[in-house]
């Protein structure tokens, strides 16, 4: 019986290493996957879902008016699926992320998803909110903050390295634009 999955962190967990070491294991098996990603995040390369400690994959891209259902079974069709493995996920839309337990429950495909849960201001993204409400396993991928506590926050932060409270919710970036902390520390950055 195939399941909805949603494996989510702050930013630095190793989300997208998870992702295409899932992927690996899948294909040495001789198991078909379909790696997506979100069109909005092209840091590596259009259709490419890398991690920060080397590893790569192809990826077929989504927007937000794209249907999942009709991608996914286009592939399917061609050649069958055995698990399908998204990352940034949380730029999925409500419409999608309903999209994805039809592929669950009705194609019975796994889908992997893999996001952050909130954004910098500490609300949720669309995506993230509703994988939360359907998904049927829910897993925390941890990373740490600067203090050593585990950190469930994300910073934005300005070109002298400030933290932002404001802005748009999305803006593409790294290292040199997110930080990851606790809630602590987040409330010190932003709340206070």
């Amino acid at each position: 019986m195939a399941q909805l999955y949603f494996y989510y962190s702050a930013m630095n967990a190793g989300k997208s290493t998870s992702l295409l070491q899932s992927s690996y294991n899948y294909r040495e098996r001789g198991m078909n996957t379909l790696v997506m990603t979100a069109s909005i995040d092209d840091r590596y390369g259009v259709g490419k879902v890398a991690s920060r400690i080397g590893i790569e994959s192809d990826a077929q891209v989504f927007n937000s008016s794209d249907d999942l259902v009709a991608m996914i079974s286009k592939v399917h069709t061609q050649k069958p699926l055995h698990c399908i493995l998204i990352d940034e996920c949380q730029f999925l839309t409500k419409e999608q992320v309903k999209q994805l337990t039809y592929v669950v429950d009705i194609l019975d495909i796994p889908a992997l998803c893999y996001g952050l849960r909130t954004d910098f201001q500490g609300e949720l993204f669309s995506g993230s909110q509703y994988l939360l409400a359907w998904a049927d396993k829910l897993v925390e991928l941890k990373t740490i903050c600067h203090c050593g506590r585990k950190a469930s926050m994300v910073v934005r932060l300005d070109g002298e390295g400030r933290a932002m409270r404001e802005g748009e919710q999305v803006a593409i970036g790294g290292n040199e634009s997110y930080e990851s902390v606790c809630r602590k520390h987040y409330r010190e950055l932003i709340w206070d």
